[in-house]
């Protein structure tokens, strides 16, 4: 059965080093100190040490075939948005990260598809460059779950939304500058608390701003299984029931209403989860993710869902359906 993983991470070999070059900020750069090693550095601060999985496409591809796994969606990881830098600059960083992932889509037509990154916190440059990434053979992009803590209901934003409608492009959310993160530091908590509650407030921001109401077409994807926003359906639909002169403000129509509009991946790591997360989205809105390379995702691609005890149309959903109508792909590409 064909695999599709929709949520994969990965970076070029070489990154310049934009710090010294724009003369600011502190830009993540890339420090081969040992082989099949790099230290991801912020400015002068260790980030995190990769593994040559995070840039090396053969490794990925072999890597895969131990699961079955035959395609990746590849994008950049979120750490290199770089919302926070001026817009030209963070335009010149997207273009770098964009056409790398191009020529390994070119290089790899059977193994790899692309999502862009754009400068979302300057709308005329982030439609600049989602119409160049669809001239390059990407099928959408991979924004933040904020935008320089702005949410995605903000109007500014909706101009970016409605061009990726017009032009088909795909959009997946990824959480990133969790909020509270500065008060939580201790037991990784940003990324086990602030992650999930990262994407539930960008579900709800679009939801109750009127984004997918406004733009029925739009075709979103929610890392990490929508985060905490589908395990606490039950209280946004009370407090919108309960508090809409609070929370209907913008959009008067039941949050219920949208579930099965949008898709998350299946990074859940809980069989029981999935088995609820599968009775409110239905399996076409299931996509197969993983979050490869890194330790918090589910790098057995899938494992736990080939042992479900699912009916075959179900895992054919999840393995490879939802991801092709996500990104609008037929099939046939991988035949």
């Amino acid at each position: 059965m064909l695999k599709i993983d929709s949520h994969t991470h990965i970076l070029p070999r070489k990154l310049p080093n934009w710090s010294e070059k724009f003369g600011y900020g502190d830009f993540i750069y890339l420090q081969h100190h040992k082989k099949g090693y790099a230290k991801m550095m912020r400015g002068n601060q260790f980030f995190r040490e990769i593994k040559e999985n995070a840039w090396n496409p053969e490794v990925r591809i072999k890597e895969y075939e131990k699961f079955n796994t035959q395609v990746q969606v590849v994008c950049t990881i979120p750490v290199m948005f770089s919302y926070w830098a001026k817009s030209f600059d963070c335009l010149q960083i997207s273009k770098f990260l964009n056409d790398h992932i191009a020529d390994l889509i070119e290089k790899y037509p059977k193994n790899y598809l692309g999502l862009a990154t754009i400068p979302m916190q300057d709308s005329e440059l982030a439609i600049q460059e989602l119409e160049r990434a669809k001239s390059l053979g990407l099928h959408g992009i991979q924004i933040g779950s904020n935008i320089n803590e702005l949410n995605l209901n903000e109007e500014r934003f909706f101009p970016v939304f409605q061009a990726c409608e017009k032009l088909g492009m795909a959009i997946l959310v990824h959480p990133w500058n969790m909020m509270g993160q500065n008060h939580m530091q201790r037991y990784w908590l940003p990324w086990l608390v602030g992650m999930p509650a990262e994407t539930s407030r960008a579900i709800c921001s679009m939801i109750f701003g009127g984004v997918f109401e406004r733009l029925p077409k739009l075709r979103v994807n929610f890392a990490h299984a929508g985060g905490s926003f589908l395990a606490t359906i039950g209280r946004i639909k009370q407090g919108f029931d309960c508090r809409p002169d609070l929370v209907a403000i913008d959009n008067p129509v039941d949050p219920k209403k949208y579930l099965g509009k949008f898709w998350v991946d299946s990074i859940t790591h809980d069989a029981l989860m999935l088995e609820y997360v599968l009775k409110l989205q239905g399996s076409k809105r299931i996509t197969l993710g993983s979050d490869y390379p890194f330790p918090l995702g589910d790098l057995q691609i899938g494992k736990f869902i080939e042992e479900m005890d699912l009916d075959d149309g179900v895992k054919e959903d999840i393995f490879h359906n939802a991801s092709l109508e996500w990104l609008n792909i037929p099939k046939e590409r991988f035949n």
